[in-house]
């Protein structure tokens, strides 16, 4: 029988998105502009292989252009500080739900970082996307290194690695400094064991650095983390383990020659900075890097004033 703090933990979670939905509802019907004065908040496009992928497209359309890709188990929601904050700033602010995750369906193949990028490709051609820039955060990194890599710079003026995971998280002999294997096979061990407490653990503990020592957690913080992670498809997120751990961006980022930031919390305990930012921005042709001091892995919510602004500051430099 569930105990009464899961009843009341799965109450609050339902009550939140009920309330959210009936608070978009609200914004679509009072605030979408008159027709012809702007474009779409939101939408969806399929790509060349069949899956359907959701993105939001925020923001005036005049705007000069940023786009975002998140981070795993979650989806474009996980950027919508940064997005608000731009925005109001007058950007055009991008961000979708990548294969399997959110709002996109959930396909059984194709769960691996050159579909990550071809999706990004076919969105910012269909967005007809221009002198761009564009971010990665965690997972997210990667696909941003994939796609420079793979297709070019010709949309991106400028680009970030935002607690990422390139060039390798894995440890190898190559990569003494990454991750044994063994820690991978844990998080797929605990997606197949029980994929909700694997999530609800993460997201308490390392993820924004709760478990640390004085820490004061939000437990709002928590539950939208969980919330965002239950909403991808079991599959594509046990398969995104594979792709953010072992693909190796060394080769893509040795491409990549527009300018970079790269910014990473040296306290991380999902992404350690050594072998993923320090290593990235010796790779890098053009890198700057920013590091801040304590923050953890999560820092687009836990530092999210101080991101807003190195973000706006990267763009107009």
């Amino acid at each position: 029988m569930p105990s009464p703090i899961s009843n009341r933990r799965r109450n609050v979670l339902l009550g939140a998105a009920t309330a959210a939905v009936a608070a978009g509802a609200s914004f679509s019907a009072e605030a979408a502009p008159a027709k012809g004065a702007a474009g779409r908040t939101s939408g969806t496009f399929t790509t060349r292989d069949g899956v359907e992928i959701y993105y939001k497209d925020w923001g005036p359309r005049n705007g000069p252009v940023v786009v975002f890709s998140h981070g795993w188990p979650l989806n474009s929601d996980s950027w919508e500080s940064q997005m608000l904050f731009l925005s109001e700033r007058g950007f055009r602010t991008i961000a979708h739900d990548r294969r399997g995750h959110g709002r996109s369906s959930q396909p059984w193949d194709g769960n691996d970082m050159d579909h990550y990028a071809d999706d990004l490709a076919q969105l910012l051609d269909k967005l007809d996307v221009k002198n761009a820039a564009l971010f990665g955060f965690s997972t997210g990194g990667g696909e941003v290194a994939r796609y420079l890599a793979r297709h070019g710079s010709k949309r991106v003026a400028k680009a970030g690695l935002i607690s990422a995971v390139p060039p390798l998280m894995l440890k190898t002999a190559a990569n003494p400094g990454g991750l044994p294997i063994e820690v991978f096979d844990g998080i797929r061990a605990g997606s197949l064991k029980d994929r909700s407490q694997l999530y609800l653990d993460i997201a308490s503990g390392p993820f924004f650095n709760f478990n640390r020592p004085g820490a004061k957690p939000s437990q709002g913080m928590i539950n939208a983390w969980w919330m965002a992670g239950m909403m991808a498809g079991h599959k594509n997120t046990y398969d995104c383990i594979k792709a953010f751990s072992e693909t190796d961006f060394t080769a893509d980022l040795k491409k990549i020659e527009i300018p970079m930031l790269v910014l990473h919390g040296d306290d991380d305990q999902i992404v350690p900075i050594g072998a993923s930012a320090h290593a990235a921005a010796k790779l890098l042709k053009n890198a700057k890097l920013v590091v801040y001091p304590g923050a953890p892995h999560g820092l687009t919510d836990t530092h999210k004033d101080k991101l807003n602004a190195d973000l706006l500051a990267f763009i107009k430099g």
